[in-house]
């Protein structure tokens, strides 16, 4: 193989692995239509201070401007599907290429594209839990009402039910980010896709992997801080480049 160009050189590492592990971000899920609550087009953090509405401690006083702030997202990620970067991570799974995909993203298209072993950092909005009673409940049939409404979701008791997304202020889930970082100590390849790699403690999984041998690739619009230390680096769509280097690495 000519390894003249990333790709190539990208494609080289990926067939070479033993233990890849990939790890997305925002970028992954942008080309599904849903925006990335940093970008400057996004406007998610635009017009809001995070800690004001997006924390645990804003959402029990005013679960009101929560859901108010959230409604746009929340009607994106009920209709979005999944992208070819998703399907293109998910066949690496079936093929045994790619052993887990760690992801700071909460839509569950992963999932949807078929992925199996996924640790989601900041939980998923899959669940949703009465802050009241405790009473856990699948999220779809009130996120529906709640995006075609307006109306909060509630929990037979009166209630607000919250997401189970990770809020400002809240431990993310000790079971999985110590899976995560069980699987990254041991990958000999780290394939970072649509991750700027900005959000602790997420954005230091990689260096682990770095720290016991492993390669790096990074697939993603803008600069992180790895690009240094990163065997490859590909600056282009992930929805574009997933896939070519899914399809080169199975045939």
């Amino acid at each position: 193989m000519n390894l003249s160009t990333p790709l190539n050189q990208a494609v080289d590492l990926v067939s070479r692995a033993h233990h890849l592990v990939a790890m997305t971000g925002a970028g992954l899920s942008t080309p599904s239509g849903i925006p990335d609550f940093r970008s400057a087009e996004s406007g998610l953090w635009e017009q809001n201070d995070p800690l004001s509405v997006a924390s645990i401690f804003a959402f029990r006083r005013a679960p009101q401007r929560f859901y108010h702030w959230i409604h746009p997202l929340a009607r994106s990620i009920i209709e979005a599907h999944p992208n070819p970067a998703h399907y293109a991570l998910a066949a690496l799974e079936q093929q045994g290429q790619l052993k887990a995909i760690i992801t700071q993203n909460i839509d569950d298209l992963h999932r949807k594209a078929g992925s199996h072993i996924v640790y989601e950092l900041h939980g998923h909005l899959r669940e949703v839990t009465c802050l009241d009673c405790l009473r856990l409940e699948d999220s779809t049939p009130y996120f529906r009402r709640f995006v075609e409404t307006g109306d909060l979701p509630r929990c037979e008791c009166g209630g607000v039910f919250k997401p189970s997304a990770i809020l400002f202020g809240e431990q993310l889930p000790i079971d999985t980010l110590l899976a995560a970082e069980l699987t990254i100590r041991q990958a000999d390849l780290v394939l970072v896709a649509g991750s700027s790699l900005e959000v602790a403690p997420a954005s230091d999984l990689p260096h682990l992997a770095l720290e016991n041998g492993a390669r790096l690739v990074i697939v993603n619009q803008q600069p992180t801080y790895l690009d240094s230390l990163a065997d490859v680096v590909i600056r282009g769509d992930v929805a574009e480049i997933l896939p070519q280097l899914a399809d080169r690495v199975i045939n």
